[in-house]
């Protein structure tokens, strides 16, 4: 990247030096430093927030955040013929509902299995002291409950994770754009949602890319951070996925949330989660969901007054 950069420059010194056609002319000193001066900028590094990119901060009318765009990137399979011989089968998250303050034996198995297999993956933090809580939300469309819900979050001061789809993020840009600015993680769900234990790896990473190249470009933006559709996957799909730099996100506390025609009121979203809080939780709310708007301000008042609180994704040990 560099040395294209060099080139780059390199080129543009020269046709600022010798300019062609019958009426150019060439340009003062001070015209010449405003170019490099806006070329610097159009080339500067990523910012890096703890993993984070971000373009500089220069209101760009052409994303969404103002920041600059960010060079796009090419993925390709790490081990697109499974030289490894990764198993394909089908797996299907399973977290078990966690009681008494304590993570179910389900989630600590899973959390067990990534730690023992070097996986970047995680379903609960059981690393860090204390009484902490990740929270994070899937949203694959909208229907006016995900604004109501980065209200309250920016009122109570919550950090969160919303793991969009492309579709999520394409057609509702300034919602998007809110969460990045709010300082929330935007992270990759992936382009179509589908099944990851039934792609190939090629397949794997150009879903990944194209959510990635998209927030790059219109937003300025790349997080680390991937949910897969339904927390279905298989071994040699969260290999490649992490082959990519990727963490992926499981889960230690959800509901059946999901269905915005089959809610079940405030008082049972709040019950429900805050009966399963457990210190490290992972929890996966949906963010259609009425119930989890209206009881969010509750669940987050209620966990800090049993002394937990929140971080974000970025907060968890790297070891």
């Amino acid at each position: 990247m560099q040395k294209r950069i060099s080139i780059v420059v390199a080129a543009l010194l020269f046709s600022l030096s010798f300019p062609l056609g019958a009426n150019a002319r060439q340009l003062n000193a001070d015209e010449t430093a405003q170019i490099l001066s806006r070329f610097a900028e159009a080339t500067a590094a990523p910012i890096n927030q703890n993993g984070i990119l971000t373009g500089e901060d220069v209101a760009d009318p052409d994303t969404f955040t103002g920041y600059s765009p960010l060079p796009t990137v090419d993925y390709t399979a790490s081990d697109p013929e499974n030289t490894a011989g990764r198993s394909m089968e089908k797996i299907e998250h399973s977290y078990g509902v966690a009681r008494d303050g304590k993570p179910h034996s389900i989630s600590v198995e899973s959390q067990r299995y990534f730690n023992e297999h070097g996986c970047r993956a995680v379903t609960y933090d059981d690393k860090s002291e204390g009484k902490r809580l990740y929270l994070t939300f899937d949203c694959g469309y909208e229907n006016g409950n995900t604004e109501k819900i980065l209200d309250v979050l920016q009122e109570k001061k919550v950090p969160a994770a919303f793991f969009c789809t492309l579709y999520q993020v394409q057609s509702q840009p300034e919602l998007t754009a809110r969460m990045i600015r709010d300082g929330h993680i935007v992270g990759n769900h992936s382009d179509t949602h589908p099944d990851f234990s039934t792609l190939t790896g090629e397949e794997i990473a150009e879903q990944l890319e194209n959510f990635d190249n998209h927030m790059r470009q219109k937003f300025g933006y790349c997080a680390p951070y991937f949910r897969f559709p339904e927390g279905a996957y298989s071994e040699y799909a969260l290999a490649e996925v992490n082959s990519h730099g990727f963490t992926v996100a499981f889960w230690s506390l959800a509901y059946a949330d999901w269905d915005e025609n089959n809610q079940k009121g405030a008082d049972y979203a709040y019950d429900t989660v805050m009966s399963r809080l457990h210190p490290g939780a992972v929890i996966l709310l949906h963010s259609v969901s009425s119930d989890n708007a209206a009881a969010m301000a509750r669940i987050i008042d209620g966990a800090r007054a049993q002394g937990y609180e929140f971080y974000s994704l970025t907060d968890l040990p790297t070891a």
